[in-house]
Protein backbone atom coordinates (compact mmCIF):
# COMPACT_ATOMS: atom_id res chain seq x y z
CA UNK A 1 0.00 0.00 0.00
CA UNK A 2 1.51 3.18 -1.24
CA UNK A 3 1.17 6.62 0.77
CA UNK A 4 -0.43 9.44 -0.71
CA UNK A 5 -0.44 13.38 -0.09
CA UNK A 6 -3.06 15.36 -1.91
CA UNK A 7 -2.60 19.65 -2.19
CA UNK A 8 -5.98 21.29 -3.33
CA UNK A 9 -8.13 18.89 -1.48
CA UNK A 10 -11.06 20.97 -1.00
CA UNK A 11 -11.60 21.90 -4.96
CA UNK A 12 -13.64 20.84 -7.39
CA UNK A 13 -11.77 17.62 -8.95
CA UNK A 14 -10.15 16.53 -6.30
CA UNK A 15 -12.62 14.19 -4.92
CA UNK A 16 -11.72 12.00 -8.58
CA UNK A 17 -8.46 11.67 -7.33
CA UNK A 18 -9.51 10.24 -3.74
CA UNK A 19 -12.20 8.00 -5.77
CA UNK A 20 -8.62 6.85 -7.91
CA UNK A 21 -6.33 7.04 -4.75
CA UNK A 22 -9.32 4.50 -2.96
CA UNK A 23 -10.29 2.76 -5.88
CA UNK A 24 -6.28 1.45 -6.81
CA UNK A 25 -6.15 0.26 -3.10
CA UNK A 26 -3.83 2.90 -1.76
CA UNK A 27 -3.96 5.45 1.05
CA UNK A 28 -4.35 9.23 1.56
CA UNK A 29 -2.45 10.13 4.64
CA UNK A 30 -2.19 14.16 4.42
CA UNK A 31 -4.19 16.65 2.80
CA UNK A 32 -2.99 20.79 1.86
CA UNK A 33 -5.30 23.28 1.04
CA UNK A 34 -6.01 26.46 2.91
CA UNK A 35 -9.50 25.84 2.30
CA UNK A 36 -11.25 24.04 5.22
CA UNK A 37 -14.05 22.90 2.97
CA UNK A 38 -12.99 19.13 3.50
CA UNK A 39 -16.06 17.43 4.30
CA UNK A 40 -15.56 14.92 1.17
CA UNK A 41 -12.32 13.43 2.99
CA UNK A 42 -15.28 11.40 4.61
CA UNK A 43 -15.88 9.55 1.78
CA UNK A 44 -12.83 8.35 1.04
CA UNK A 45 -10.31 8.84 3.55
CA UNK A 46 -11.49 10.22 7.03
CA UNK A 47 -8.17 9.39 8.65
CA UNK A 48 -6.65 11.63 6.42
CA UNK A 49 -4.52 14.46 8.77
CA UNK A 50 -5.00 18.26 7.46
CA UNK A 51 -3.09 21.02 6.70
CA UNK A 52 -3.92 24.88 5.85
CA UNK A 53 0.03 25.88 7.38
CA UNK A 54 2.69 24.80 4.56
CA UNK A 55 5.26 25.15 7.25
CA UNK A 56 3.60 22.57 9.32
CA UNK A 57 2.66 20.27 6.11
CA UNK A 58 5.97 20.05 5.15
CA UNK A 59 7.25 19.36 8.82
CA UNK A 60 4.83 16.65 9.02
CA UNK A 61 6.20 14.99 5.91
CA UNK A 62 10.10 14.94 7.40
CA UNK A 63 8.87 12.30 9.74
CA UNK A 64 6.27 10.25 7.22
CA UNK A 65 7.41 9.95 3.43
CA UNK A 66 5.36 9.98 0.88
CA UNK A 67 5.16 7.80 -2.40
CA UNK A 68 2.87 10.30 -4.57
CA UNK A 69 1.95 13.66 -3.88
CA UNK A 70 -1.75 14.45 -5.97
CA UNK A 71 -1.89 18.33 -7.26
CA UNK A 72 -5.29 19.74 -7.59
CA UNK A 73 -4.94 23.13 -6.53
CA UNK A 74 -5.51 26.37 -8.94
CA UNK A 75 -3.38 26.42 -12.10
CA UNK A 76 -0.93 28.77 -11.58
CA UNK A 77 0.25 27.07 -8.19
CA UNK A 78 0.94 23.78 -9.82
CA UNK A 79 4.40 24.18 -10.51
CA UNK A 80 5.17 25.41 -7.20
CA UNK A 81 3.30 22.35 -5.80
CA UNK A 82 5.28 19.78 -8.20
CA UNK A 83 8.09 20.84 -7.17
CA UNK A 84 7.56 20.75 -3.50
CA UNK A 85 6.51 17.38 -4.48
CA UNK A 86 9.49 16.10 -6.13
CA UNK A 87 11.45 18.03 -2.74
CA UNK A 88 9.91 15.04 -0.99
CA UNK A 89 10.89 12.50 -3.02
CA UNK A 90 7.65 11.43 -3.85
CA UNK A 91 6.07 11.03 -7.87
CA UNK A 92 3.66 13.86 -8.58
CA UNK A 93 0.49 13.59 -10.50
CA UNK A 94 -1.01 16.98 -11.26
CA UNK A 95 -4.07 18.02 -12.74
CA UNK A 96 -4.16 19.99 -16.33
CA UNK A 97 -2.53 22.22 -17.32
CA UNK A 98 0.95 20.81 -15.54
CA UNK A 99 1.98 24.42 -15.74
CA UNK A 100 0.90 27.82 -17.51
CA UNK A 101 4.45 28.29 -18.60
CA UNK A 102 6.42 25.82 -20.80
CA UNK A 103 9.97 27.08 -19.43
CA UNK A 104 8.97 25.64 -15.97
CA UNK A 105 8.71 22.18 -17.95
CA UNK A 106 12.36 22.57 -18.29
CA UNK A 107 12.87 22.85 -14.45
CA UNK A 108 10.58 20.24 -13.61
CA UNK A 109 12.37 17.23 -16.15
CA UNK A 110 15.53 18.68 -14.37
CA UNK A 111 14.55 18.13 -10.97
CA UNK A 112 12.47 14.74 -11.91
CA UNK A 113 16.51 13.43 -12.70
CA UNK A 114 18.04 15.15 -9.68
CA UNK A 115 15.12 13.51 -7.23
CA UNK A 116 14.96 10.31 -9.13
CA UNK A 117 11.33 10.62 -9.58
CA UNK A 118 8.31 11.29 -11.91
CA UNK A 119 5.48 13.96 -12.51
CA UNK A 120 2.76 12.25 -14.57
CA UNK A 121 -0.21 14.03 -15.77
CA UNK A 122 -4.01 13.96 -16.09
CA UNK A 123 -4.84 13.40 -19.74
CA UNK A 124 -7.91 11.59 -19.40
CA UNK A 125 -9.56 12.35 -23.22
CA UNK A 126 -6.57 10.18 -24.53
CA UNK A 127 -7.95 6.41 -22.73
CA UNK A 128 -11.68 7.09 -24.48
CA UNK A 129 -11.62 3.85 -26.53
CA UNK A 130 -13.34 5.88 -29.49
CA UNK A 131 -10.43 8.45 -29.25
CA UNK A 132 -8.29 5.81 -29.37
CA UNK A 133 -9.72 3.89 -32.13
CA UNK A 134 -9.73 7.39 -33.98
CA UNK A 135 -5.72 7.87 -33.19
CA UNK A 136 -4.93 4.50 -34.75
CA UNK A 137 -7.28 5.49 -37.74
CA UNK A 138 -5.60 8.73 -38.11
CA UNK A 139 -1.87 7.00 -37.86
CA UNK A 140 -2.70 4.41 -40.70
CA UNK A 141 -4.06 7.82 -42.88
CA UNK A 142 -2.06 9.74 -45.16
CA UNK A 143 -4.55 12.47 -46.02
CA UNK A 144 -5.40 15.77 -44.23
CA UNK A 145 -8.53 15.62 -42.79
CA UNK A 146 -11.34 18.05 -41.75
CA UNK A 147 -11.80 18.82 -38.20
CA UNK A 148 -14.84 20.33 -36.15
CA UNK A 149 -14.42 20.45 -32.57
CA UNK A 150 -16.47 21.94 -30.19
CA UNK A 151 -15.84 22.47 -26.05
CA UNK A 152 -18.31 23.89 -23.90
CA UNK A 153 -18.56 23.31 -20.01
CA UNK A 154 -21.25 25.78 -18.54
CA UNK A 155 -20.07 27.79 -15.81
CA UNK A 156 -22.25 29.52 -13.09
CA UNK A 157 -21.32 33.36 -12.49
CA UNK A 158 -19.21 31.96 -9.68
CA UNK A 159 -16.26 30.83 -11.77
CA UNK A 160 -15.43 34.46 -13.01
CA UNK A 161 -15.37 35.01 -9.28
CA UNK A 162 -12.86 32.41 -8.57
CA UNK A 163 -9.04 31.85 -9.39
CA UNK A 164 -10.70 30.49 -12.60
CA UNK A 165 -11.77 33.98 -14.10
CA UNK A 166 -8.53 35.27 -13.23
CA UNK A 167 -6.55 34.84 -17.06
CA UNK A 168 -3.50 35.15 -14.82
CA UNK A 169 -4.51 32.21 -11.95
CA UNK A 170 -6.02 29.75 -15.18
CA UNK A 171 -4.53 30.78 -17.91
CA UNK A 172 -7.89 32.14 -19.43
CA UNK A 173 -10.66 29.73 -20.96
CA UNK A 174 -7.79 29.13 -23.49
CA UNK A 175 -5.61 26.99 -21.17
CA UNK A 176 -8.24 25.92 -18.48
CA UNK A 177 -11.08 24.54 -20.84
CA UNK A 178 -8.99 24.32 -23.80
CA UNK A 179 -6.04 22.25 -22.40
CA UNK A 180 -8.47 19.14 -22.59
CA UNK A 181 -9.14 20.22 -26.38
CA UNK A 182 -5.74 20.80 -27.61
CA UNK A 183 -3.73 18.28 -26.36
CA UNK A 184 -6.44 15.62 -28.28
CA UNK A 185 -5.82 17.37 -31.44
CA UNK A 186 -2.26 17.31 -31.72
CA UNK A 187 -2.09 13.84 -29.96
CA UNK A 188 -4.48 12.58 -32.74
CA UNK A 189 -3.69 14.95 -35.63
CA UNK A 190 0.10 16.07 -34.87
CA UNK A 191 2.52 19.41 -34.54
CA UNK A 192 0.80 22.25 -35.09
CA UNK A 193 2.07 24.11 -38.63
CA UNK A 194 0.25 27.45 -38.40
CA UNK A 195 -2.89 28.90 -36.37
CA UNK A 196 -5.13 31.92 -36.04
CA UNK A 197 -8.15 32.92 -33.76
CA UNK A 198 -11.51 34.98 -34.43
CA UNK A 199 -12.86 34.94 -31.60
CA UNK A 200 -11.56 35.74 -28.05
CA UNK A 201 -13.01 37.00 -24.47
CA UNK A 202 -13.52 35.84 -20.95
CA UNK A 203 -16.19 33.33 -21.93
CA UNK A 204 -15.19 32.32 -25.03
CA UNK A 205 -12.97 31.59 -28.08
CA UNK A 206 -12.58 30.18 -31.64
CA UNK A 207 -10.05 30.01 -33.96
CA UNK A 208 -8.26 27.76 -36.88
CA UNK A 209 -5.30 25.43 -36.76
CA UNK A 210 -3.42 23.68 -39.29
CA UNK A 211 -2.07 20.36 -38.04
CA UNK A 212 0.05 17.80 -39.87
CA UNK A 213 -3.18 15.82 -40.55
CA UNK A 214 -5.93 18.22 -39.95
CA UNK A 215 -7.45 21.46 -40.79
CA UNK A 216 -9.34 22.42 -37.52
CA UNK A 217 -11.84 25.16 -36.63
CA UNK A 218 -12.16 24.82 -32.58
CA UNK A 219 -14.72 26.62 -30.28
CA UNK A 220 -14.28 26.90 -26.33
CA UNK A 221 -17.15 28.76 -24.31
CA UNK A 222 -18.22 28.54 -20.38
CA UNK A 223 -21.03 29.98 -21.57
CA UNK A 224 -24.39 28.03 -21.15
CA UNK A 225 -26.35 29.34 -24.04
CA UNK A 226 -24.09 28.08 -26.59
CA UNK A 227 -24.77 24.50 -26.08
CA UNK A 228 -26.94 23.15 -28.81
CA UNK A 229 -28.89 21.18 -26.93
CA UNK A 230 -31.82 21.61 -24.15
CA UNK A 231 -31.14 20.39 -20.40
CA UNK A 232 -27.40 19.30 -20.46
CA UNK A 233 -24.19 21.95 -18.79
CA UNK A 234 -21.68 20.56 -20.86
CA UNK A 235 -21.03 19.54 -24.71
CA UNK A 236 -17.91 18.47 -25.97
CA UNK A 237 -17.95 16.65 -29.53
CA UNK A 238 -15.15 16.47 -32.61
CA UNK A 239 -15.95 15.94 -36.00
CA UNK A 240 -13.76 14.27 -38.55
CA UNK A 241 -14.72 14.36 -41.98
CA UNK A 242 -18.22 14.47 -41.30
CA UNK A 243 -18.59 11.52 -38.34
CA UNK A 244 -19.00 12.81 -34.81
CA UNK A 245 -17.44 11.31 -31.58
CA UNK A 246 -19.15 12.59 -28.44
CA UNK A 247 -16.71 13.41 -25.73
CA UNK A 248 -19.24 13.84 -22.50
CA UNK A 249 -19.87 9.48 -22.35
CA UNK A 250 -18.21 7.11 -20.05
CA UNK A 251 -16.01 10.18 -17.93
CA UNK A 252 -17.02 8.93 -14.99
CA UNK A 253 -13.74 5.80 -14.15
CA UNK A 254 -11.10 7.99 -16.41
CA UNK A 255 -9.23 9.34 -13.13
CA UNK A 256 -9.17 6.26 -12.00
CA UNK A 257 -8.00 4.55 -15.03
CA UNK A 258 -5.68 7.22 -15.15
CA UNK A 259 -3.90 6.41 -11.51
CA UNK A 260 -3.99 2.89 -12.64
CA UNK A 261 -1.46 3.48 -15.93
CA UNK A 262 0.37 5.72 -13.95
CA UNK A 263 1.40 3.08 -11.18
CA UNK A 264 2.05 0.64 -13.90
CA UNK A 265 4.69 2.99 -15.33
CA UNK A 266 2.42 3.84 -18.53
CA UNK A 267 1.42 7.52 -17.15
CA UNK A 268 1.56 10.75 -19.59
CA UNK A 269 4.36 12.47 -18.38
CA UNK A 270 6.20 16.10 -19.01
CA UNK A 271 7.06 15.07 -22.43
CA UNK A 272 3.57 14.39 -23.08
CA UNK A 273 2.03 17.19 -21.56
CA UNK A 274 4.28 19.87 -23.66
CA UNK A 275 2.79 20.26 -27.09
CA UNK A 276 -0.33 21.20 -25.54
CA UNK A 277 1.15 24.16 -22.96
CA UNK A 278 2.99 25.40 -25.79
CA UNK A 279 0.03 26.02 -27.93
CA UNK A 280 -1.96 27.56 -25.27
CA UNK A 281 1.00 29.44 -24.23
CA UNK A 282 1.04 31.29 -27.72
CA UNK A 283 -3.14 31.35 -27.75
CA UNK A 284 -2.63 33.36 -25.04
CA UNK A 285 -0.03 35.53 -26.31
CA UNK A 286 -2.02 35.81 -29.35
CA UNK A 287 -5.06 36.87 -27.61
CA UNK A 288 -3.60 39.53 -26.36
CA UNK A 289 -1.84 41.25 -29.36
CA UNK A 290 -4.60 40.83 -31.75
CA UNK A 291 -7.70 40.46 -30.03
Amino acid sequence: MLNFSLIGAAGYIAPRHMKAIKECGHQLISVYDMHDGLAILDQFFPSSVCFSDEKLYTSFHLANPLDYVAVCSPNDLHFSHVFWGLNQKAHVICEKPLVLDPEHLDQLEILEKVKERRVFTILQLRLVEEVKNLKKRITESDRIHDVTVSYISARGNWYFNSWKGSPDRSGSIITNIGIHLFDLLLWIFGAVQSSEMSEFSPVRARGRLRLEKANVNWFLSVDGSDIPVEGIRSYRKITVDGVTIPLDSGMENLHTQCYREILAGRGFGISDARDSINLCFQLRKQAKLSI
